[in-house]
């Protein structure tokens, strides 16, 4: 893959990523905010239908995007952003929601976790962009943590911050605490095999470490996101920063509430968002996207032995038709299925600028030959063809 580490290269690639967000929310058509094919079956039959819509107990559509979900006391719950009709939905308008399930079929409607504010002072006002809200429970203070990437209101993609809320309730309401840009002043941590052409030299910047640079007193750019709670009970938050050249791993203290300061780079200067991260036979995957703006794009995947790295870069795990655009989506989380072995799902958004409420999901299990790692298409499946 071409590495480019010329900063005007490297500003005008990033030129493009912004106008081509705007263009879309400029140029959208405002359309119905209840607009679902409905000769597609709703949920509850069973099975996943990829790119179908899909309806909750009240039978209006899912609206749950750049989501992930947490599994507690036998209950899933889907947290996502809230998208209204129009490009007017390429904003925060109403909140993150949250749904609930026993069987990942059938979802129950449980409302908005985390609503915008109407006070124009606050972080998350309407019209704000949050993406990719995520959620984990911390079994020592008994909260439910999320984290989101948050983009100040009228700013574009500027601010490129971490947002933060918490509930004693998995469905909320969570109250949001902060926003910030993580690791400010933090040099990397650097795993064992790192070479040095990886390590960030303060003295003489490289190319690909100007962002890093240039970001390092006042915190490092935060935008696509996930999370990860390894089986130590530790927990970590993975985002694209560097203006998306490169993506950052950095553990969160024990309350899930701040980071550490420690953290690694990955992938150096390629543009990669869209993480997902899952852990199978003590090896660490993650799945991520490049770089072009709403338009999909092949997925990526990397491996590594350690959460920090250093990560192997895998290729496109995908298999089937279309999958060099990771068949029309992009990647947002892995869902481990009840804990259990090789029972794994590949969660991905089908996002559409013009319509955002008109956005769908792509779910698609996770398959594996030995430690090969496959993203196939099938046109529908269920929970049986896990693990296959």
């Amino acid at each position: 893959m071409f590495n480019v580490f010329k900063f005007q290269s490297s500003m005008n690639n990033y030129r493009f990523f912004i106008l081509s967000r705007l263009f879309f929310a400029c140029f959208g058509f405002i359309g119905a905010q209840q607009v679902y094919a409905q000769s597609t079956p709703p949920a509850g039959k069973g099975k996943f239908t990829p790119i179908a819509q899909w309806y909750d107990d009240k039978g209006v559509a899912i609206n749950a995007h750049g989501g992930g979900v947490l599994f507690k006391d036998n209950v899933y719950y889907w947290f996502g952003e809230h998208k209204v009709a129009g490009s007017a939905g390429n904003t925060s308008q109403v909140g993150v929601h949250c749904y609930s399930s026993t069987n990942l079929y059938d979802w129950k409607d449980e409302g908005i976790a985390l609503p915008m504010s109407d006070d124009e002072r606050s972080d998350i006002v309407k019209g704000c962009v949050l993406e990719r809200p995520k959620v984990i429970y911390n079994a020592k203070t008994k909260k439910y943590v999320m984290w989101f990437h948050l983009e100040l209101k009228g700013k574009g993609y500027s601010a490129a911050r971490t947002g933060l809320a918490i509930s004693d309730k998995p469905t909320g309401p969570y109250r949001y605490i902060r926003s910030y840009r993580p690791n400010a002043g933090k040099m990397p941590f650097y795993p064992k095999g790192t070479p040095d052409s990886d390590r960030v030299n303060a003295t003489i910047v490289k190319e690909q470490d100007k962002f890093f640079m240039r970001d390092f007193a006042g915190g490092q750019m935060a935008r696509d996101m996930t999370l990860f709670v390894d089986d130590d009970g530790k927990a970590y938050h993975i985002f694209s920063s560097e203006e998306n050249y490169t993506l950052h791993v950095a553990e969160l203290n024990a309350d899930y509430t701040a980071h550490t300061g420690k953290f690694s780079r990955v992938y150096i200067g390629q543009q990669t968002e869209a993480p997902a991260i899952f852990k199978r036979n003590g090896i660490y995957y993650m799945i991520g996207s490049g770089c072009t703006g709403w338009a999909p794009n092949a997925a990526r995947l990397f491996r590594a032995k350690s959460i920090f790295g250093p990560w192997e870069y895998l290729g496109n795990p995908c298999i089937g038709p279309n999958k060099e655009l990771t068949y029309g989506g992009q990647s947002t989380y892995v869902l481990n299925v009840n804990g259990k072995k090789n029972a794994l799902i590949f969660m991905a958004d089908k996002w559409e600028p013009k319509n955002a409420i008109d956005g769908r999901y792509i779910w698609l299990p996770i398959t594996f030959t030995g430690d090969d790692v496959k993203v196939v298409w099938k046109d529908s499946w269920d929970l049986g063809d896990l693990g296959k």
